[in-house]
Formats: C-alpha cells, sequence, structure tokens
C-alpha cells in the first residue's frame, strides 16, 4: 500500500458564521498527482492554508507522514518537507534569478547570508541553484532579473523556489493564472518534470491542465468535499458536470 504522505481528519475552518471548509477528510499518496477542482468560492485556497499553516483550523488535524502538525507554524511546516507556489507570484522581482532561488537553496541549507548575496561563498550551493534551473530550463535567464521575464517563465522561477526546498510534498495553486496560453505548455511541461518521490497537489481551473496532469481529483464543493476519484471517474459522474461545471459546459471535460 503507498504511503500516506499528507492527511486531512475532519478539517474545517469557520470566519465567523460563515464555513469555509468544513470536515475534510483527505489522503495525499507519496509519488501523488493530485488535483483539487470545484467553484469559486468552494473552498480550496482555505483548504490550501490549512495544510501550509497559513490559517490554524477550528476543528481537524493535520498530519504529515503520520505526524500531527496541526499546531506547527508556516515555516516549521516548510522545514518538515511541505512547499507551496501561489496564485500570484511571490517573487523578489528586483533580483536575479539565480538570486531568488539561491534564497532558497540556502534558506533550506540553513546558510542563508544577506539577501543581496545569500549564497555568501557557498559555490556548492550556487551550482544547485544552477542546476535545477537547467532542469526547469531557466539557466539562460539566472542572471536576469526577475522583472525582465515573461510571466510564464516568471512563474517557472517560483516553481524552481518551491523544489529548491526539496518538499516531499507540493502545493501548486493554480500555477499557469495569468500566463499567457502560449506559454502555458511550459508550466506543464515543468511540472511533468517533477521528481517522482514528490507528491503534488494541484488546485486549478482548467480542465486540459487537470487531465494532462492529475492521476487522482477531488472535486469541493461549498467547503465541502462532493467527488474523488480518477479522471475517468469524475468525467463520468453527473453529479460534477451539473454541480461544478453547470449545464452549459458539458464539452469541458474530454476523455
Amino acid at each position: 500500500m503507498t504511503e500516506v504522505r499528507l492527511e486531512t481528519q475532519g478539517l474545517s475552518r469557520h470566519f465567523g458564521a460563515l464555513v469555509a471548509v468544513q470536515g475534510i477528510d483527505f489522503k495525499l499518496a507519496a509519488g501523488a498527482r493530485h488535483a483539487l477542482i470545484g467553484p469559486n468560492g468552494a473552498g480550496k485556497t482555505t483548504f490550501i492554508n490549512l495544510l501550509t499553516g497559513v490559517l490554524p483550523p477550528t476543528h481537524g488535524r493535520v498530519l504529515l507522514g503520520g505526524r500531527d502538525i496541526t499546531s506547527t507554524a508556516q515555516a516549521g511546516r516548510v522545514k518538515l518537507g511541505i512547499a507551496r507556489t501561489f496564485q500570484i507570484n511571490r517573487l523578489f522581482r528586483g533580483l536575479s534569478v539565480l538570486e531568488n532561488v539561491c534564497i532558497a537553496v540556502t534558506e533550506r541549507a540553513g546558510a542563508a547570508g544577506s539577501m543581496f548575496y545569500p549564497a555568501g561563498r557557498r559555490g556548492d550551493l550556487i551550482a544547485e541553484a544552477m542546476e535545477l534551473l537547467r532542469t526547469l530550463k531557466l539557466a539562460d535567464a539566472a542572471r536576469h532579473r526577475v522583472s525582465e521575464l515573461p510571466y510564464g517563465r516568471q512563474r517557472l522561477v517560483e516553481l524552481a523556489i518551491a523544489i529548491a526546498l526539496k518538499p516531499e510534498v507540493l502545493l501548486l495553486d493554480e500555477p499557469a493564472a495569468g500566463v499567457p496560453s502560449a506559454e502555458s505548455h511550459i508550466i506543464l511541461d515543468a511540472i511533468e518534470r517533477l521528481p517522482e518521490h514528490i507528491a503534488v497537489l494541484i488546485i486549478e481551473h482548467d480542465m486540459d491542465v487537470v487531465f494532462r496532469f492529475a492521476k487522482r481529483i477531488t472535486v469541493m464543493v461549498s467547503g465541502a468535499v462532493f467527488a474523488e476519484g480518477t479522471p475517468r471517474e469524475i468525467e463520468a459522474n453527473p453529479q460534477v458536470r451539473e454541480v461544478y461545471l453547470g449545464q452549459a459546459a458539458q464539452g469541458a471535460f474530454h476523455g
């Protein structure tokens, strides 16, 4: 049986009278390629914020490798192996691509120096960052400021930073959001090349991305899990079509 990397038990989050996430039992296996979908307001980003420690739950637990991390702060969860990208990137736009990635590498290695020269004299850390940039086909942009890059490549830099943390679990919040359609394949190709042992959970509205990436899909509606299964099972589920896509979107799923 595949090892469960990340798990939630009865996870809930209330904002006053508003129930944003309600009683979610969820498991993410080692090496998983899992998508989380649902209409706007379904609670997907709140759920990710609960997994990463941005928000504390009202009820329930979060476990990483069987260890209860419910009370562990966000930075502590990163150190334990949870990395995340955001719907809107949060890069140091005035620094070079290499400097951005070096910051993550040195932080993970416990060797962080100044913000502007993060790798200091640690040539091994610079080499690691460069190898990662080569893997994501960003080596040619290593010395460029992030602000000089097309948005699609900026999203790749964010992905490089997340991978530099050497996570066991990688949470991708709409990684292709804002990327021109002509560049979206760059993001997808990079995601498909991720190390196989990393458990990946992606939030995504684009069904083409979901069906290309995911081996398993969870559908959230009104803060709760509405359905879960393989892409074929989700595609064939008439309730998912009706509730998530609406009657006018029958052609959005494809085999």
